[in-house]
């Protein structure tokens, strides 16, 4: 089950590569191959959701770093975040991880102050918001990669963090600008979450008042 997982992960992850696996013992086989790649990943993914759009997929090279992202929203209220550098699965994240969030966050803050908000949301939209219900992917390959943390399972190239937020701020704020019915409905579901937010934390604020009231 290991292999099986991390093969089909591969096969994501290098699209149009053919990967098989066997059982001997049982005969059962396996194969892998995907030409959509992390576009397809990232609907696995969500397999078991509702997506509120088709997986939007950005790619770039940038001073010798080859980047893929793949990003799709659902119906959930949870962040799904996989980052890979050759192949490699940081589990523990890295910069360019840093960077993708960042830029995610920027752009749809951009975007927002365009014009496209409503006017009664006054709260700013954080990084939290906009990554309320999301699934996405980051991948990319780099020549001399430094794995840091305990297991090894986290980038410590520096650079990956500006190359990263600099690509997806710029292709996603593109598609935002062709793809507005997609925008839209995103755009609703990061309003959605920070008003949710808001509220929460005005009832603190109410709750704390009575508190120190009473005392």
């Amino acid at each position: 089950e290991i292999l099986v997982r991390r093969l089909r992960e591969l096969a994501f992850l290098n699209k149009g590569v053919r990967i098989s696996i066997e059982d001997a013992r049982s005969g059962s086989t396996d194969e892998f191959y995907y030409k959509g790649g992390i576009r397809q990943f990232i609907e696995y993914l969500n397999r078991r959701h509702t997506p509120l759009h088709k997986p939007i997929f950005i790619e770039g090279e940038r001073s010798d770093v080859q980047i893929e992202v793949a990003v799709q929203f659902n119906d959930t209220y949870t962040e799904k975040l996989l980052s890979f550098a050759n192949n490699i699965h940081t589990t523990e994240g890295g910069f360019h991880l840093i960077g993708f969030k960042a830029a995610l966050t920027r752009t749809i803050n951009q975007y927002a102050t365009n014009g496209n908000l409503p006017k009664n949301l006054q709260e700013k939209i954080s990084g939290d918001d906009v990554r309320e219900g999301l699934t996405a992917i980051v991948s990319v390959r780099i020549k001399s990669p430094q794995f840091e943390g305990q297991t090894k399972t986290k980038l410590g190239n520096t650079e990956v963090k500006g190359l990263v937020e600099s690509l997806v701020n710029e292709k996603l704020s593109n598609f935002f600008e062709e793809n507005p019915a997609v925008a839209k409905k995103i755009m609703a579901k990061v309003v959605d979450a920070a008003r949710a937010r808001d509220a929460a934390k005005r009832a603190r604020d109410i709750a704390r008042s009575k508190g120190a009231l009473v005392e």
